[in-house]
């Protein structure tokens, strides 16, 4: 079957029997407490206290008797039906859209195992090397024929965009640790970068490969010229801690899953970071059931849930790395974060740098990125009124991300 005239169905919003659970158990809990509410046992969200007072006062003194009609409760059980019928509308839309990616890859220019360094050129442009999180796919910097920061950056400017796309595990992937993968794969796409730029080059993460890409420099301080870190966490306790620590358990709590298997599948890692915000995706596909279907916004919208529904296993030692050390004991920012022998400490990484911060992102919270930037010598901080994923693929990315981002690397000396 030919995926671009035949694509396989889509299989999100992942996991989606978690989402309806989610929804179906968090709308009709308001079944359950409407008594509650009604007598004052319990408060009201203080996000709608004050409706919620207002509500109160024009409600019959007295509830209504056993065999009469409540026109409240009626309500509710209408406002339960009418959003799980927009949710399940805003699902099936999406599950039925036309648009496919149908973007080709560009040049491969060198590879290891399941890892590849992808070429957008111009071959005369300036070598610029791009790492993603090992979490998700690579293309959320080349998302689209409109939303493209690779095809962008090669078409407007005079930078070449290497970017690593790491691709499914292997066989040999699923034993690597992150030492394994930084001194590995990322070691020899930075020598290729190096090569193609005859000298050091600049070196963008984002996300988890914003860490990544800190822990090249750390161990190969004379083969990185410049760091940019777009939404890259430090401090994994500045901000909800319990979550933090809830996410280490869980990975602790899978440990059997991960020795039987080797890796960390890809449903496993959406319900947990789903965890940080429960009914985001709920709110998402309720707006979505009323989106025109051929407009751009809701093919931007499809596009991009197309590709978070496209992650990728964590091999077991990294998802215990990750999940255990960062999470769980926040091991980066207490400085114990060691990587084939050295400790990643920024504060020991003088080279340029280039910190944004998404101040809308519920992936990274804004504090633990300025942890980062507060700790390099030599960085250059900057939020932006976007989200995580919005920064790089969002309609404001290009004036508020790329465009800053380019210049910032078109103004730093190669060494």
């Amino acid at each position: 079957m030919d995926p671009k005239t035949n694509p396989p169905p889509r299989l999100g919003p992942r996991p989606l029997p978690l989402h309806l659970m989610t929804a179906i158990n968090g709308w009709t809990s308001s079944r359950g407490a409407l008594p509650m509410l009604r007598n004052d046992s319990i408060d009201w969200n203080p996000e709608i206290a004050a409706r919620a007072a207002q509500l109160q006062k024009s409600l019959p003194a007295e509830p209504p008797a056993e065999n009469e009609a409540d026109p409240f409760t009626n309500a509710v059980e209408t406002e339960i039906a009418a959003r799980l019928t927009a949710f399940s509308a805003g699902v099936n839309a999406y599950r039925h859209h036309p648009y496919h990616r149908q973007l080709p890859d560009p040049p491969t220019l060198w590879e290891s195992g399941a890892t590849r360094l992808l070429d957008y050129g111009p071959a005369d442009g300036r070598p610029i090397l791009f790492v993603p999180s090992l979490i998700n796919r690579a293309y959320i910097l080349d998302l689209s024929e409109r939303r493209s920061l690779m095809r962008w950056l090669a078409a407007e400017t005079g930078l070449r965009p290497l970017l690593v796309d790491w691709g499914l595990p292997g066989p040999a992937e699923r034993n690597f640790t992150l030492t394994d993968y930084i001194t590995g794969p990322l070691s020899g796409a930075l020598d290729q970068a190096n090569t193609a730029a005859g000298g050091p080059v600049p070196v963008v993460g984002y996300c988890m490969g914003g860490l990544l890409s800190l822990a090249l420099a750390a161990i190969r301080p004379a083969d990185v010229a410049a760091l940019a870190l777009l939404a890259t966490p430090w401090n994994f306790h500045a901000e909800r801690v319990a979550q933090a620590e809830a996410l280490a358990r869980t990975v602790e709590a899978s440990t059997p899953l991960l020795e039987a298997y080797g890796e960390l599948p890809v449903d496993i890692i959406q319900s947990m970071f789903s965890a940080l915000d429960p009914f985001l995706v709920t709110r998402k596909f309720i707006r979505f059931a009323t989106a025109q279907t051929d407009s751009p916004a809701a093919e931007a919208f499809v596009a991009l849930e197309d590709w978070l529904n496209d992650g990728v296993p964590l091999s077991g030692p990294v998802a215990r790395e990750c999940m255990g050390g960062w999470y769980g004991r926040n091991a980066p920012h207490l400085g114990q974060w060691v990587v084939d022998g050295t400790a990643v400490r920024p504060e020991a990484i003088n080279i340029p740098a280039r910190v944004l911060i998404p101040q809308q992102d519920r992936i990274v919270p804004p504090a633990s990125a300025q942890a980062l930037a507060d700790a390099l010598p030599n960085a250059e901080a900057s939020s932006t009124p976007l989200g995580h994923i919005g920064m790089v693929a969002g309609s404001r990315a290009q004036a508020l991300v790329w465009e800053p981002l380019a210049e910032w690397l078109s103004g730093v000396s190669p060494r």
